[in-house]
């Protein structure tokens, strides 16, 4: 699968810069993707409930990290917080809580690539998405020997005189190698819990390693959950998580899927959401529709003290002229939707790219309402169309890893919800999906 491909099915359908790319490979070493959280650090207590400390990991996906953290202090993975998930393939530095465990339980905990540090005691803990966005310092190997510094350049002033890059939710949301997470999430939405099962556990794909698609070919022909139980390699641990359940209650669909984390079951819903986003965004983008200015129909969200409110305001001839105002001085933003339960579609334009997306996909927002698992029903919401950008810098570097070819070095901060995947495809308009 290539990397237009792998975007396709995640609902990236178009680049936004008119400029060739660089090329390249990401991550050919964790230290190449360094992530640093631009942390809402809870309050100070002498007596706080909550351990508050910097983590910083390399090569660990977050829920099991978070597993392995709390097989470590003998305590439930609860009782661990966050702000949000990171990549796997980086080193990334990020603040977590912990319910009740002191400093030096913490301290005497050995995990391999994990520092834990600058721990202090608070009434509150982290909580999702309280963070104000990320910094990343990013290093392309093998990039285009024909490209310089100057075709680099082209691309950024596009993007700065732009206002910024295409909002688009990332593979990384979907899954790299098994971008899988939304269409898992339709199923669920759509009350088919066994497709969803079997789209998770099953579904083998060439890109992952060779054991793993020989184990998911074999459970597609055979269903014997026992056999697969025991055959699945350790680090498939989430679906052997299922797996057990299948054994001791088939049919159970349901029961199987709550054995997930709750992030990640939630994690399913919010990708399918990010697909229909991702359609609508391209669609907009191919209609050649600005996404830096409002049209008529537009729901804006409004920025204050630097942060998006999600109250829209729908664009109307007797505001527009304001709204593109507050627009140019980045007090605003256009927004597509999220679809559930009780989001507002766009009306003009927009709203005909919206409904013919969610349309085309025969969904209700009712289907957003899931009785059988409560807690991951989604109201909605809206999602900006274009995302800021800061701090902004690049250079040429000489390749030390590869025989001397040329490297790219990019340093840059995003706000919180923003993918570096989706700036970086601009850079690179790669052709292998394993150079992300």
């Amino acid at each position: 699968m290539n990397v237009l491909e792998a975007e396709r099915i995640v609902g990236i359908e178009t680049f936004f810069a008119p400029f060739e790319g660089v090329g390249g490979k990401l991550r050919s070493q964790p230290e190449d993707f360094i992530v640093t959280e631009i942390s809402n650090y809870p309050k100070k207590s002498k007596t706080g409930k909550f351990l508050i400390a910097d983590v910083t990991t390399k090569n660990w996906e977050t829920n099991l990290f978070v597993r392995e953290l709390s097989n470590k202090l003998h305590i439930s993975r609860q009782r661990i917080n966050f702000a949000g998930t990171k990549d796997k393939r980086a080193v990334t530095t990020r603040v977590i809580s912990i319910y009740k465990v002191t400093s030096n339980q913490v301290s005497n905990i050995n995990i391999k690539n994990v520092k834990i540090e600058n721990a202090y005691r608070s009434d509150f803990p982290v909580k999702i998405g309280n963070l104000a966005g990320n910094k990343f310092d990013i290093v392309i190997r093998n990039i285009n020997k024909n490209i310089g510094i100057e075709s680099v350049e082209n691309i950024i002033n596009y993007l700065e005189e732009s206002g910024g890059f295409p909002n688009f939710y990332g593979i990384q949301r979907f899954g790299i190698i098994r971008p899988i997470t939304h269409i898992v999430g339709k199923f669920i939405v759509k009350d088919d819990f066994e497709k969803a099962v079997m789209k998770y556990v099953g579904n083998p794909m060439k890109e992952e390693d060779a054991e793993s698609f020989k184990q998911r070919e074999r459970f597609e022909k055979t269903r014997d959950c026992s056999e697969a139980l025991k055959s699945y390699p350790n680090n498939l641990n989430f679906e052997k998580a299922i797996l057990n359940k299948l054994v001791n209650n088939p049919n159970n669909y349901v029961g199987a899927l709550k054995e997930l984390p709750n992030n990640l079951l939630t994690m399913f819903i919010y990708a399918y959401q990010s697909y229909l986003f991702n359609r609508i965004l391209s669609e907009r983008i191919r209609r050649k529709l600005p996404l830096n200015r409002a049209i008529i129909g537009d729901m804006i969200l409004p920025i204050r003290r630097g942060l998006i409110d999600t109250s829209a305001i729908k664009v109307s001839n007797s505001n527009i002229s304001k709204v593109n105002l507050q627009i140019s001085k980045k007090k605003a933003v256009v927004s597509g939707i999220l679809f559930g339960c009780d989001t507002e579609f766009s009306e003009g334009e927009m709203g005909e790219i919206e409904h013919k997306i969610i349309d085309t996909e025969k969904i209700d927002p009712r289907d957003f309402i899931i009785p059988d698992i409560p807690r991951i029903s989604s109201n909605g919401s809206r999602h900006p169309l274009l995302a800021f950008v800061d701090n902004i810098d690049c250079k040429i570097l000489n390749d030390d890893l590869n025989e001397g070819k040329n490297s790219f070095n990019l340093k840059f901060s995003l706000k919180k919800g923003c993918y570096a995947t989706s700036l970086l495809r601009e850079f690179m308009k790669a052709d292998d999906i394993k150079n992300y």
